[in-house]
């Protein structure tokens, strides 16, 4: 083999070696850096990702009535009900956000039927504080299904549902629970009523010989459902505690609206909205139990509109 002679070595080759030899100092170099940098960020990522267990408190009260936490069934059933809750960040922001425009609407309807407060939460349990349709055809804030809505004196046809209506939805509610409190002689037996029915809860009462909701063994959805309240209460009456960081700002503010009173037939609920100086969709949300385009009303039954105070919204310019 022959030695290599590096003074016969044409300068090109010099040139070229000494990129190469660059080239490995920037590799190596670069690559120590984008180490120390993903190792940052994996420490910066560790550090704004906690997961936690949410706090537990010590005594819960639910409707007035304590939720006995030392036994250890109910315990973890609220403890599995705070963290769903906790961590379903969007639904939970979103009832914050809404709390504060409908719960002042609700709470004065509940205080003058003597209804404990708590049942504001209920209807979130229910509705997340929105009118939805459930895939059982119950409606609203507080998810009535028809018949239960026309018992309990609420108007349900194509063209009119007051299902939609928060006041008149939330005073059926008060007629319902109250009902159900004068037969379970219990708040919480009465909310568990709210999800399976009066007939649900007295056939599994007697079946079982118990009448204490915490002793009664029930469908998943209603053995959760009053720890998912308790739950939402908790979270909602001290949302920083569980890491829910909204400003005044950030909440929806309360609808500011005058009445004016319908008592004939409407052929187009355009034109009428028109009339009243909005347009067909700011007639419909402030009027969501209006359901069709116009409003036969043979008989001149007396409707309240809503309509937007002047100047408390911005109507969209056709234009």
């Amino acid at each position: 083999m022959r030695k290599l002679n590096l003074l016969k070595l044409k300068p090109a080759y010099f040139f070229a070696f000494g990129i190469i030899v660059t080239a490995l100092l920037f590799a190596l170099i670069f690559g120590f850096q984008s180490n120390n940098q993903i190792s940052n960020g994996e420490k910066q990522i560790s550090s704004q990702f906690i997961i936690t267990q949410p706090e537990i408190p010590d005594e819960v009260y639910l409707f007035g009535e304590k939720v006995p936490l030392e036994n250890f069934e109910v315990y973890e059933r609220l403890d599995r009900e705070i963290i769903v809750n906790a961590y379903w960040h969007s639904a939970t922001i979103l009832a914050l956000k809404r709390a504060n425009r409908w719960f002042p609407v609700i709470e004065p309807i509940l205080k003058r039927n003597n209804i404990p407060d708590d049942f504001k939460y209920l209807a979130v349990a229910e509705s997340n504080l929105e009118n939805v349709v459930s895939p059982a055809g119950a409606t609203g804030f507080w998810q009535f299904i028809k018949s239960a809505a026309t018992e309990y004196g609420l108007e349900v046809n194509n063209e009119v549902d007051e299902r939609y209506d928060v006041e008149k939805s939330t005073e059926a509610a008060c007629k319902y629970l109250k009902d159900a409190y004068r037969k379970f002689g219990s708040w919480t037996m009465a909310a568990a009523a709210y999800n399976a029915g009066m007939n649900g809860i007295d056939k599994w009462s007697g079946l079982q010989k118990a009448k204490n909701y915490y002793n009664l063994v029930l469908g998943i959805e209603t053995s959760r459902y009053i720890a998912r309240v308790a739950a939402i209460k908790i979270i909602m009456e001290n949302p920083q505690k569980y890491g829910f960081h909204l400003t005044e700002q950030d909440l929806y503010k309360p609808l500011k609206y005058k009445e004016v009173v319908l008592d004939s037939s409407v052929t187009d609920f355009a034109d009428y909205a028109a009339s009243l100086g909005i347009n067909y969709k700011t007639l419909k949300y402030f009027n969501p139990w209006l359901r069709d385009t116009s409003l036969k009303n043979k008989n001149g039954k007396k409707y309240i509109i809503r309509i937007p105070e002047e100047g408390s919204i911005k109507l969209i310019d056709e234009n």
